[in-house]
């Protein structure tokens, strides 16, 4: 084993942080879209992106070559694929309020996320999720179908007003 360094420690540091400064917002988003919170209050997202970003420091010095986005970006998904899968059982789902995921399971946010935003394939997304591709495709378009549903409610108005003759 090598000793470390404090001058090795500190360019570790530098290059995390200049990695955060970059891929942080994205991320969060991410966690954001995931978690269905609102943008401005999202304490979920924050807190799965914060043991994310944990993680890829504690591996920060054995990525080697590999990118540390998809490092931080798969740790994320699988986080939250794990929490939702431990307490979803026991607890009954309850859309957060906000967005237009929020209607979705978590497995339909995860394939879309997945799918949409982060733009991951769908062989990969089923090798990373453990399920056929044939799963993921129903499950993204069912999701897909929910989202682009429109809202039940009145007609919108054609900005005409009642009583008055089209010319």
């Amino acid at each position: 084993m090598r000793p470390r360094h404090a001058c090795d420690d500190v360019r570790r540091a530098q290059e995390f942080r200049a990695y955060v400064a970059g891929a942080g917002g994205r991320l969060l988003h991410t966690a954001t879209l995931l978690t269905a919170e609102p943008p401005g209050a999202n304490p979920r997202a924050q807190r799965l992106l914060a043991l994310a970003l944990a993680r890829t420091y504690a591996c920060w010095g054995r990525l080697h070559g590999e990118d540390p986005y998809d490092h931080t970006r798969r740790y994320l998904m699988i986080r939250f694929a794990l929490g939702t899968l431990r307490y979803g059982a026991r607890l009954p789902f309850r859309p957060p309020p906000g967005g237009p995921l929020a209607g979705l399971s978590p497995q339909e946010r995860l394939i879309l996320v997945m799918r949409l935003h982060e733009g991951i394939c769908e062989d990969r997304t089923a090798a990373l999720l453990g399920l056929p591709a044939e799963r993921v495709r129903a499950v993204q378009n069912r999701a897909m179908a929910l989202v682009l549903r429109p809202a039940p409610g009145p007609a919108p108005s054609l900005g005409r007003r009642a009583g008055t003759v089209p010319s």
